[in-house]
């Protein structure tokens, strides 16, 4: 089954400290771990996709009668302090492995190389009705 797990940047369990703040090594230490998280689950061959995303200020929201020219707005939230900053797409076995993976997400280095305690939302991705795809025909 897939799951979402999704990564919202703000603030953490363990860590105060924004990443702009960090040091350069720091922050590579991060990259370093996310990018190892990676490669760890293309070799079990769980990992269908793994995506940072750009920040709000870069965001548009798209509005549409379907007859008009669509409203696009800057958005969705300039003024917040949390969005959603990436996102892993895992094909497992369980939601307890989702989980699994998702707590060494959230283990991710911070100031010192002490885990940051991410809050990684896991989130089962489902079919459209009437939808026959591989886990469904699995079961």
């Amino acid at each position: 089954m897939k799951y979402m797990l999704l990564k919202t940047y703000g603030p953490t369990s363990f860590c105060d400290t924004p990443i702009n703040e960090w040091s350069p090594e720091e922050i590579q230490a991060h990259i370093d771990f996310q990018r190892a998280l990676g490669a760890q689950l293309a070799e079990s061959g769980e990992l269908v996709d793994a995506q940072g995303l750009a920040g709000p200020s870069e965001a548009r929201v798209v509005s549409s009668d379907g007859r008009s020219a669509p409203v696009i707005t800057d958005g969705p939230f300039p003024e917040t302090k949390e969005f959603l900053a990436g996102y892993w797409l895992v094909d497992v076995d369980s939601p307890e492995r989702a989980c699994e993976i998702a707590a060494q997400a959230s283990a991710a280095p911070g100031p010192g190389g002490k885990p940051i305690g991410e809050y990684i939302e896991v989130r089962a991705v489902m079919g459209a009705p009437g939808w026959r795809g591989r886990d469904a025909t699995e079961q």
